[in-house]
This record gives C-alpha cells, sequence and structure tokens, in this order.
C-alpha cells in the first residue's frame, strides 16, 4: 500500500544519507558536487511530498510552511556549495 509518510521519511532520509556520503567523497570535486546534485533532487522530492500532504490535509498549513521553508534553506546552502565546490573539497598535496 502506498504511505505519504513512508515516501516523506524515504526522501528524507535520502537528503542526509547522501550529504554524507558528499562529504565522505570531497577528496574528488566531480563526485563530490554529483552526490550534492542528488541531494538537491532529493529536497525537492520531500518538498514535493510534503505539498501532497497540505493538499490531503495530512498537516496543517502552519506546519506546511515552515517545513517547505527549512528544505528551501537547505536547498540554498547546497546549491552554494555545489556551487563553491572548490571550498569545500579537501585540497590535494
Amino acid at each position: 500500500m502506498f504511505s505519504m509518510t513512508d515516501q516523506v521519511r524515504r526522501s528524507s532520509r535520502s537528503v542526509a544519507a547522501n550529504i554524507a556520503e558528499a562529504w565522505g567523497k570531497r577528496r574528488y570535486k566531480a563526485a563530490f558536487v554529483s552526490m550534492l546534485s542528488d541531494v538537491e533532487a532529493e529536497l525537492y522530492e520531500t518538498q514535493a511530498w510534503l505539498d501532497f500532504c497540505f493538499e490531503c490535509n495530512y498537516i496543517n498549513e502552519i506546519d506546511a510552511s515552515e517545513l517547505q521553508q527549512d528544505y528551501e534553506a537547505l536547498a540554498k546552502s547546497i546549491i552554494g556549495m555545489i556551487i563553491n565546490a572548490d571550498k569545500w573539497c579537501l585540497k590535494k598535496e
């Protein structure tokens, strides 16, 4: 059976797991940026599921708005890390 709760859990956990994986790959800029791109995609998927939850009255407008703002702030941070990947990647010696 389909569950929006399961979908939100899956995509939001994927955000955290992919951030950890990206951090572990920061020795290689291309791998780091690729993983952060995956994070960005999962962020937007989570936001879409939150929209569905609100539209189906599973969460109220205040909670939906707060969660969307949190995810939007996180997305801006991830995009900033992608744009400035050299700042975050380990220096080669």
